[in-house]
């Protein structure tokens, strides 16, 4: 029998700072150590991935690496400080699907162009998901009543979010308008909020909804991503279901364009390589993740481009921005 994976807790972040507080190889010493930029405070879910990243990539690259959290403005005060810092390969800023609306809606001067894509850590799909009690019981039934126009009230966490982005586009693929969006303050709420039937549909990933699903509350029903997923086996992807929209809650890193091709090759395989440690593979199995979270620059860069590209147009189509 297939059980859903726990989410990252508290130890995991005290353990990652704990490591990085110890010593560096010496010869680390006589580099400057890489600024790691994050919009998260300590112990929020992109600071937690930059450490669990740099655990290993400070061994890898033989180079001391910190964390800087520039916090505010959904990513803009750290995209706003991460284009004040010179183009030398020892500014990294961990970059999120956050980061790719508050780019789209114009909140930043920073552009995809200026930014040379490492690696990708983090990738969760967005998954659409009903009570078990619900009258959709496959994918199949469930885009069918959406390409029927059913009235269904859908929910995510707060308003121009990917939840909400996601929720647009989904409907948008089926020829519908935008339907009634409820918003809620976290996944947690969402799905206790789905259980009870305050909505019909609700856009989580799978870390976020684990329990509901594992006891048979919350059946999800569509992937917005690539691959089928092992704990939920009945749920399909769009493509397969012929839609095709791919959307994930991603996190990973970039540099400057300005930095040199070898010295940003010299960066991806370090953190490469530093991902497929046993410590970082624990870190994504606890969060509901998998091995192919992971992702090398160019399919990466390829995910930060559709994103920006895919997002603007959404973002004014729904009023959000003028």
């Amino acid at each position: 029998m297939n059980t859903l994976p726990k989410i990252v807790n508290a130890s995991v972040v005290a353990f990652a700072s704990a490591v990085l507080l110890t010593a560096v190889p010496a010869s680390a010493q006589d580099k400057p150590a890489i600024e790691v930029i994050t919009h998260a405070g300590a112990g929020g879910g992109t600071d937690v991935n930059s450490r669990m990243m740099m655990l290993r990539s400070r061994r890898t690259l033989k180079q001391d690496m910190v964390v800087v959290n520039k916090r505010g403005g959904g990513g803009a005060a750290a995209m706003n400080y991460f284009m004040t810092r010179p183009a030398d390969g020892n500014t990294v800023m961990t970059f999120t699907v956050g980061h790719a609306i508050t780019m789209a809606a114009g909140k930043t001067k920073l552009k995809v162009e200026d930014m040379a894509p490492i690696a990708r850590g983090t990738n969760d799909p967005q998954i659409l998901m009903v009570s078990c009690k619900s009258k959709y019981k496959t994918p199949e039934d469930f885009v069918a009543g959406v390409k029927a126009g059913d009235k269904m009230k859908w929910g995510g966490t707060q308003t121009g979010t990917i939840d909400h982005i996601t929720v647009f586009l989904f409907n948008k693929r089926l020829g519908q308008p935008m339907p009634t969006y409820l918003p809620f303050k976290g996944g947690g709420e969402l799905a206790t909020q789905l259980v009870a039937g305050a909505i019909d549909v609700a856009t989580l990933n799978l870390s976020e909804a684990a329990a509901p699903v594992e006891a048979g509350d919350i059946c999800p029903l569509v992937i917005l991503g690539t691959d089928n997923m092992e704990p939920i086996p009945a749920a399909k992807t769009g493509q397969a279901l012929g839609v095709d929209l791919v959307l994930s809650t991603t996190r990973g890193f970039v540099t400057h364009a300005g930095v040199a091709k070898e010295r940003v090759a010299e960066l991806e395989a370090g953190m490469m390589k530093a991902m497929e440690h046993s410590m970082y593979q624990a870190y994504l199995a606890n969060s509901g993740l998998d091995n192919t979270s992971p992702m090398a620059s160019a399919a990466w860069g390829e995910q930060i481009k559709s994103m920006a590209e895919e997002f603007g147009p959404a973002l004014k189509e729904m009023g959000l921005v003028k």
